[in-house]
């Protein structure tokens, strides 16, 4: 499908931002998980490429849309050219801030085509800002957890989050350390709850699993890098989609 333009038109301002989030999604996915993909179709020798992100969480390397104006905004064109002139970690810095520009110019021309007024201008802003830009979860800079040291030491066996709670003992006598146990979890879960998955920028939450990269030190959910808690069990040494990536030496 050439241009990637999807004639798709949220009404509402609910409508749009569940479309810059499938959008998003997918962008993350393309630069994250997908990388290795994604940077063998961003062949120098093809002609301008872009980037494309769906509301279904799905991307695509394309050509610009020919008619114009084009049905929606077009993203930064020509990105494959720079591929083998740059670090890998720059270039893909690059391509991360040009997609925030162009999520940005799709849900507010969403916004400007179906008549938003300024509060719902503000409201959607707001409740995009409300996630952590593409490039700030591609360069690893968003809200990064405080690594206490007894924190660490938790998890540093499977190098997963633990979903289980400590069981309170039940004798009297024990009371007073069971509420130092309970500030201890406190303490553990507001600092995970900062925690944003390296693969799709989404907060920690207690009911799924997550696993760290040893190379980067950034935290996946299992399901984004899939990886199970009994495959972690038998994984000495993890690696993320895109440190693994890095390994090899680029032009």
């Amino acid at each position: 499908m050439e241009g990637g333009a999807k004639h798709y038109n949220p009404r509402t301002v609910e409508e749009v931002f569940k479309d810059f989030k499938g959008r998003r999604s997918g962008l993350i996915k393309a630069l994250t998980t997908d990388v290795e993909d994604f940077f063998q179709q961003c062949d120098p020798e093809k002609e301008n490429l872009c980037l494309y992100g769906f509301p279904t969480e799905q991307w695509e390397v394309n050509l610009p849309a020919e008619e114009v104006p084009p049905e929606l905004p077009e993203p930064a064109l020509g990105i494959n050219f720079a591929r083998d002139g740059m670090q890998e970690k720059d270039w893909l810095s690059l391509v991360s801030v040009h997609s925030d520009a162009w999520l940005l110019a799709v849900a507010f021309y969403f916004g400007a085509r179906f008549g938003f007024d300024s509060n719902d201008r503000k409201r959607l802003f707001n409740m995009m800002s409300e996630l952590p830009t593409i490039f700030e979860v591609v360069t690893g800079t968003a809200k990064k957890q405080v690594k206490d040291k007894s924190a660490m030491s938790n998890h540093s066996s499977t190098k997963s989050k633990s979903n289980s709670r400590v069981t309170k003992p039940s004798k009297p006598k024990e009371e007073e350390e069971d509420e130092v146990e309970d500030d201890d979890e406190g303490m553990d879960e507001e600092e995970h709850g900062d925690t944003l998955c390296g693969a799709c920028g989404e907060n920690y939450a207690s009911d799924e699993f997550w696993i760290c990269c040893d190379v980067c030190e950034k935290w996946f959910h299992g399901k984004c890098v899939k990886i199970t808690p009994a495959r972690a069990e038998h994984i000495k040494q993890y690696k993320c989609p895109s440190c693994s990536t890095n390994k090899r030496t680029r032009p």
